[in-house]
């Protein structure tokens, strides 16, 4: 993480806390020249537009006291999402088992994205059950993984 997502990070656990919900994670990105701080936010149950709102909410007025971003920017609040991007090693364990899609840098047999059960995660290397076989996607390889949903 950066500095900035560090910090917004530290600001907003306790928020977070009071409010009944989790940081799921914190981005500060450019786009189309424009900057943009996300706080994406998860509960158990879900995340409501009114909890969106809510932390919004409580978190503004911290951010301004604190200030720990120079620039002007964009501030948003949404929910981690059905299909959230896993990226720390709790995020794995967490969702053990569940249906995720790999996404590689480089095809490999072809493809650059598969979609298996998640099996194991160790140090970086993603184990997925993949068409009832064991597949070993290297971190070196992964670009990104996100729970999978199939509706």
């Amino acid at each position: 993480m950066s500095k900035i997502t560090d910090a917004v990070t530290a600001l907003a656990q306790p928020v977070a806390e009071q409010l009944g919900c989790e940081i799921w994670d914190v981005e500060f990105v450019k786009e189309a020249g424009t900057r943009f701080l996300r706080v994406y936010i998860d509960k158990e149950g879900g995340v409501s537009i009114q909890d969106c709102e809510d932390f919004s909410r409580a978190l503004d007025p911290v951010l301004d006291e604190a200030d720990p971003i120079p620039e002007s920017y964009v501030f948003e609040v949404s929910s981690a999402g059905a299909e959230r991007v896993l990226k720390r090693p709790g995020d794995f364990a967490r969702f053990m088992g569940h249906d995720v899609e790999i996404k590689l840098y480089q095809p490999r047999d072809g493809r650059k994205t598969f979609v298996g059960a998640l099996k194991e995660y160790a140090d970086g290397d993603v184990i997925a059950t993949v068409g009832g076989a064991d597949m070993t996607f290297p971190k070196s390889t992964v670009a990104q993984v996100r729970l999978h949903v199939t509706f």
